[in-house]
């Protein structure tokens, strides 16, 4: 999309083993339609947060000195957030920059128009996919929203980009789900035709952004 930006919060570089395949940067988007309890990057919604709006061409050049280390390991440049998948232009211009040497990878909570997600499709190598609860009601009370876009997504992901691109994270969250919801979303999601999850268990040493348990 020409004169696309991203709202670029942080560029982290040499990250092994957390952001996708080999070695990754990852480029951090300002901007969330959600707002969960436990947010790792409460400053993505902040409209105080220091923000540079980089072009393609700028980010292309922040990462290509490690461009040996994405070629060699397979990795690249994966976007998180916030939710990059916002901005599907701009990473599909990022894509026509880097060509197929590097891996691109997203890491989305799909609460995202249907349009946003058909774009990444073609430009994304790998989807990270954090669902938080497959449960509307769980879903609800931790993120303030309904998840029926996500569930809608989903489908249109598996269709456009086939299991073997995607990646979904099947979180605990101490005081919102317990390990009997984990098994009922991943039920839901293997009888959808996902095949790569992670699970987890979130550390929530410091409380909710809003005081509440």
């Amino acid at each position: 999309m020409a004169g696309a930006t991203f709202p670029l919060m942080a560029f982290a570089r040499h990250r092994l083993g957390v952001d996708g395949r080999g070695v990754t940067s990852l480029a951090a988007a300002w901007g969330c339609p959600l707002r969960c309890r436990f947010c790792l990057n409460p400053f993505c919604f902040d409209g105080t947060a220091a923000v540079r709006h980089v072009t393609p061409q700028e980010l292309y050049d922040l990462a290509r000195p490690d461009d040996l280390y994405f070629r060699a390991t397979g990795g690249g440049v994966t976007f998180g957030g916030g939710e990059p998948l916002c901005h599907s232009g701009f990473i599909a211009a990022f894509r026509d920059l880097c060509g197929g040497g590097w891996r691109v990878t997203a890491e989305t909570s799909l609460q995202i128009p249907k349009e946003r997600l058909r774009e990444a499709v073609g430009a994304v190598d790998h989807f990270i996919v954090d669902i938080k609860d497959m449960n509307d009601a769980v879903y609800r009370r931790y993120t303030g929203a309904g998840n029926g876009t996500v569930r809608e997504n989903l489908a249109l992901l598996l269709a456009a980009a086939g299991a073997e691109r995607v990646t979904v994270r099947v979180p605990l969250i101490p005081g919102f789900n317990t390990e009997e919801d984990v098994a009922a979303s991943h039920a839901v999601l293997r009888e959808m035709g996902f095949t790569d999850f992670d699970f987890f268990t979130y550390r929530t040493e410091n409380p909710p952004r809003n005081g509440k348990s």
